[in-house]
């Protein structure tokens, strides 16, 4: 008998397991494909890899701007591909090797939970059964294929997990979806040479994120060529044919060597027998604030619950389950989650937008300034504004910051601490920030 079985072994399952072993607790971790899961096999990771390799190439191509020439500047696609594959490894390897220290048996397979009541849960796998007495279910997501006539079976189309396997870089790339994924996916092929074209359907790329910062962004990528169909819904696919009717309602199309299918995700909620467990499912699996779900020892976290589907989430769910799990008081807080978007400049968000503060009804003040006004941000990037948006209450907390810069995916944590923890923007205006550092905008956008 264990005292937690978990099925999934991204980053709720394997932060999950590792904790609750470290604590003591007899753990089994079922996982059907990769540890890691699709963060670190099929998402943020080897995405990250790639961009990473594309900034370089920008780079190196855009030296002379900082007064350094070279030679003939070119990239080998297959190079990419195999840094990007040598970097999943390593990390997959880094969590076996934690799972092992923590004692946690992993078992390869498919899970099914055979049944489960308040005093215990089975699962099987691999024709075997294990008994636990808790259960947290971490089975993540999915690509959402919306029933596009043309869409199935059609080799041309491919979501992320078959982009990042392409033996060839695509001629030309056409992305359905500009939120995150898409814009990354659009953001690495732009800086391959690669022509792009997205098609939205909502009015602004990157839907959830703060729109003046969207907006920059694609005035940005539209002046590096990349073509931009904003208010536009795909009808069909043909081939490498994507038909579409635009803002006014006229019939258009396009064509691309790949059609990247990028208009969300959806929780995995079939395939593992939670049919066979008397939990509530509304978008994902219902769970209470310290991801129990309706049958209380059983939990919940990560993308399954449909509600945060970001791995960072994921990962401090895990904490709050494990936590509650050995009876230490902790809670799951959502008003503080970061939103990052690893084009070129990268986006960095956390909390209210202005457009969510405007449609709840909440009052506040807007600080912001060009990035411009940092030095370390002017020696590094030529030819680039950025900007920091700082939204307050009344009263003086921090309710949201927003930016567009690179190096704001390494201090946005700031942010998230200055929310996290109700401080004040007197506070944040008394921290002592290193000089020169893009992160002292924070303190500047505010004073």
């Amino acid at each position: 008998m264990y005292d937690l079985a978990i099925i999934g072994g991204g980053p709720a399952g394997y932060v999950a397991a590792e904790r609750a072993g470290a604590a003591g607790l007899a753990v089994v971790l079922f996982e059907k494909r990769e540890l890691g899961g699709v963060c670190l096999n099929e998402g943020c990771i080897p995405t990250k890899t790639l961009l990473y390799s594309a900034k370089m190439y920008d780079h190196a191509t855009g030296g002379k701007k900082y007064g350094i020439t070279a030679g003939e500047v070119s990239y080998e696609y297959k190079k990419i591909m195999d840094r990007k594959t040598k970097v999943v490894r390593k990390l997959v390897g880094g969590i076996k090797m934690k799972l092992e220290a923590c004692n946690v048996a992993v078992v390869r397979g498919e899970a099914m939970i055979e049944r489960g009541d308040a005093q215990g849960v089975v699962v099987g796998c691999e024709g075997q059964s294990y008994e636990a007495k808790r259960l947290l279910i971490c089975t993540g997501s999915e690509a959402f294929v919306p029933p596009i006539p043309g869409v199935e079976g059609n080799a041309a189309v491919v979501t992320n997990r078959e982009m990042l396997a392409l033996a060839e870089a695509p001629s030309s790339l056409v992305v359905i979806g500009g939120g995150v994924i898409g814009m990354e996916f659009a953001s690495y092929c732009n800086s391959l040479g690669i022509p792009v074209t997205v098609i939205e359907m909502l009015p602004e790329i990157l839907g959830g994120m703060d729109k003046e910062v969207s907006e920059m962004l694609r005035g940005i990528y539209a002046k590096r060529g990349v073509k931009f169909c904003l208010q536009c819904k795909v009808t069909a696919v043909d081939g490498n044919t994507v038909y579409y009717v635009d803002a006014e309602g006229n019939a258009q199309q396009c064509e691309g060597d790949k059609i990247l299918m990028s208009v969300g995700r959806r929780p995995v909620l079939k395939g593992y027998g939670l049919e066979n467990l008397a939990v509530d499912v509304e978008r994902g699996i219902k769970v209470n604030g310290v991801m129990q779900t309706s049958l209380p020892n059983v939990y919940a976290a990560g993308d399954v619950t449909g509600f945060s589907l970001l791995a960072h989430t994921a990962s401090r769910e895990a904490e709050v389950a494990v936590n509650h799990m050995l009876g230490i008081e902790d809670r799951m807080e959502y008003n503080a989650i970061p939103g990052i978007v690893y084009t070129n400049p990268e986006v960095a968000g956390v909390g209210l937008t202005e457009e969510q503060a405007v449609n709840a009804g909440i009052e506040y003040c807007l600080h912001k300034l060009p990035m411009t006004y940092s030095g370390r941000f002017v020696a590094e990037n030529e030819g680039m504004t950025g900007l920091c948006k700082v939204l307050v209450t009344p009263d003086d907390k921090v309710l949201g910051v927003h930016m567009l810069g690179n190096s704001s995916s390494e201090f946005i944590c700031a942010a998230c601490m200055t929310i996290t923890n109700g401080l004040s923007v007197e506070q944040l205006r008394r921290t002592v920030f290193p000089h020169p550092t893009v992160s002292e905008i924070l303190k500047e956008a505010v004073m």
